[in-house]
């Protein structure tokens, strides 16, 4: 297989793979180049970095409901896995079974201990009930997940007008950590997201104009 770049060619490996990245938020290819490439896009959506901002916000105003919301995830992906493995092992009980289940006492045994574990794993999914009172608590403050979302969508934009105005996820999150800090404190959940986001507003602007 021959690859020609420029004035040069020369032969590749049958398994070889090339990777080209771009600072491009929306390249445009030509059609016949964009039906042999495969486009990845790995920037995050304002949704999804919505959500990820009120984690960070949670964390700190909450860390209660952020460490339970935590755990509860953890739990119920064990809880499902669980199952899954009860799932498998009674069907295979159930197809290397022959002649008469019930008289067969590893297969009687198998389901029981299946029927044990199901019922322990059911008891356990009421903490789904109270994952559904912590998001519950969290939507509170999803107002200011949305609007530091917005924010760095604006100041990512400012990358088109100049390359110098380039600003990386973890550097805004640690000016977000700063405003949870530095913002008046409020008993209030709408007066302190009013105040986180004038004080996060300032210091972005500072920031961002310096």
């Amino acid at each position: 297989m021959l690859c020609a770049m420029a004035q040069h060619k020369g032969s590749l490996h049958v398994r070889h793979r090339f990777y080209i990245t771009t600072k491009l938020r929306n390249p445009h290819y030509l059609p016949e180049v964009s039906v042999k490439v495969n486009l990845l896009n790995f920037m995050i959506t304002p949704a999804g970095l919505a959500d990820q901002l009120l984690g960070v916000v949670v964390a700190a105003e909450r860390p209660d409901l952020e460490e339970q919301k935590a755990a509860l995830v953890v739990a119920g992906a064990d809880n499902k896995r669980q199952l899954k493995e009860i799932e498998d092992k009674i069907l295979e009980v159930l197809s290397n079974s022959t002649g008469n289940i019930l008289e067969d006492e590893s297969a009687i045994s198998v389901i029981t201990e299946a029927k044990r574990l199901g019922n322990e794993i059911a008891a356990k999914q009421e903490g789904e009930q109270t994952e559904a009172a912590i998001d519950a608590a969290r939507v509170a403050y999803a107002p200011c997940g949305d609007y530091l979302s917005t924010l760095f969508f604006c100041i990512s934009d400012l990358a088109a007008i100049d390359p110098m105005y380039q600003y990386s996820l973890p550097w805004f999150t640690k000016l977000v950590l700063n405003s949870l800090d530095k913002a008046e404190k409020s008993e209030s959940v709408p007066e302190r997201l009013e105040a986180i986001h004038s004080h996060f507003t300032a210091s972005m602007y500072r920031n961002v104009c310096r």
